[in-house]
């Protein structure tokens, strides 16, 4: 499992870092559909009648531990990973919108959207156990455990399809606000989770091995469905199931507000959203869900407890399960069963402001709506961030500065040339200071009439 985890997290580190997907194109004064998926009511602001999406990548990667400058020092990753006494936290999260089409006719905007997601995450994992698993060594011979948080490893694919409608709602010389609403129809794909709450114990080191003994009953979530069944750390798993069959809907909601400066101008605008209401059904044949009471005693067979160790090479969870059966410390069979799992619901909130004619700054807020503990929860982060940007028309940059829960403050550089664009939310203070992030995101689009 070592290293199959750490080839994995270096690949997406190489990529990435932020969590707001298309950081400072999405909230471009020139409209599209980028701007319609932060926001559905966008799609009736659209600068062009007509627009194609052919791609949009973003990939990033947050964490609390591992600095930019770690990738080249000697210390192994599973040190950096599980040092200190700071619960880990990270957010390994990519996405593609693939071909999409929107179009204005009047006071009404229309827009239809493909979508793939995928994600895996460490959450408030306790270092020592970390440590224990990967290295056998503690500080300390003897190491107490006690911890109400739901330690989670979670991973999940799944596909979308957006059909959104917009309309300006009122309108005169000074004043307009739009509205607009997303449905979408999901393709789970795959997912995994482990969740492991109320752990109470005591790591032991006895020779080269740790052992685990729990001075109480914790709780246990072990879930799984489709490739990540089989795996829950490469690559190839999150991405070779990312769409499944229809089994789940969701719903975006916004509105827009501008102070006009001429016809199709604007001083100010503003939006607000609720983006992704809604949930996936897991329906695979290969479902399991099960809720264990996890209760590691001193056995004659295993008379220190649990052997950390035996953790080492694992690569799925079904893995987990059976050795955790195998001696004794779950008396519950799997259960195998359809599960449904909430979409990370976000509210956004943002202004773009302008400064002097082709000068711009936006302030965007996003804040979860759900709490990354719960078992059956995709994750997300809050963020806020302000970006300035110059639009010469054909061309446009912009200077994304943002700060999120997982990976602190960080500052990016992007743009656009006609419909190509590139940028990142965190290049300036990687190579700058000792970031604990990295992304990066590129797509091309064209607009007509």
């Amino acid at each position: 499992m070592k290293n199959r985890i750490i080839v994995a997290l270096l690949f997406l580190f190489s990529f990435c870092h932020s969590q707001e997907h298309f950081s400072g194109i999405s909230t471009s004064n020139r409209v599209g559909i980028l701007n319609g998926v932060t926001n559905p009511a966008e799609f009736s602001n659209l600068s062009k009648k007509f627009e194609v999406n052919i791609y949009g990548i973003s990939f990033d990667v947050a964490n609390n531990k591992i600095g930019f400058s770690d990738l080249t020092s000697d210390t192994n990753l599973e040190e950096l990973i599980f040092r200190g006494s700071e619960p880990v936290n990270m957010r390994i999260n990519g996405q593609i919108i693939g071909p999409s089409f929107a179009m204005k006719f009047m006071k009404w905007g229309f827009g239809i959207t493909t979508k793939a997601n995928f994600k895996f995450d460490i959450v408030d994992v306790n270092p020592t156990i970390g440590n224990a698993i990967f290295d056998n060594n503690l500080p300390i011979n003897i190491t107490q455990l006690s911890t109400a948080d739901n330690q989670r490893l979670a991973g999940v694919s799944y596909g979308e399809v957006g059909f959104s409608a917009a309309r300006t709602v009122f309108e005169n010389d000074k004043h307009r606000i739009d509205a607009g609403i997303t449905l979408k129809f999901l393709f789970p794909g795959s997912y995994s989770n482990f969740g492991l709450s109320e752990l109470d114990g005591t790591i032991t080191q006895v020779g080269g091995s740790a052992f685990l003994t729990t001075n109480s009953p914790a709780t246990l979530n072990i879930a799984y469905s489709g490739s990540l069944a089989d795996s829950f750390s490469n690559f190839d798993d999150y991405t070779k199931s990312v769409f499944g069959g229809l089994n789940g809907v969701a719903t975006d909601i916004g509105i827009t507000y501008q102070w006009k400066d001429g016809k199709s101008k604007y001083k100010i605008k503003g939006g607000a959203s609720i983006r992704n209401i809604g949930s996936l059904n897991f329906k695979d044949s290969n479902n399991y869900n099960t809720s264990y009471t996890l209760d590691i005693q001193p056995t004659p067979q295993n008379p220190s407890g649990l052997d950390l160790g035996l953790f080492d090479n694992v690569n799925n969870l079904r893995n987990v399960e059976d050795i955790l059966i195998a001696n004794g410390y779950l008396t519950q069979e799997p259960n195998q069963t359809s599960f449904r799992v909430n979409l990370p619901t976000m509210f956004a909130l943002y202004g773009d402001f302008k400064i002097v004619p082709k000068v711009y700054i936006t302030g965007y807020l996003q804040q979860k709506m759900n709490q990354d503990s719960a078992d059956d929860q995709i994750t997300s982060v809050n963020i806020i961030s302000v970006t300035p940007r110059i639009n010469l028309g054909f061309f446009e940059s912009y200077i994304p500065i943002s700060n999120n829960d997982i990976s602190g403050t960080n500052i990016g550089i992007g743009f656009r040339l006609g419909g190509f664009y590139l940028g990142s939310n965190s290049i300036f203070s990687a190579l700058t200071s000792d970031s604990k992030q990295a992304d990066f995101y590129t797509g091309f689009r064209f607009a007509l009439l």
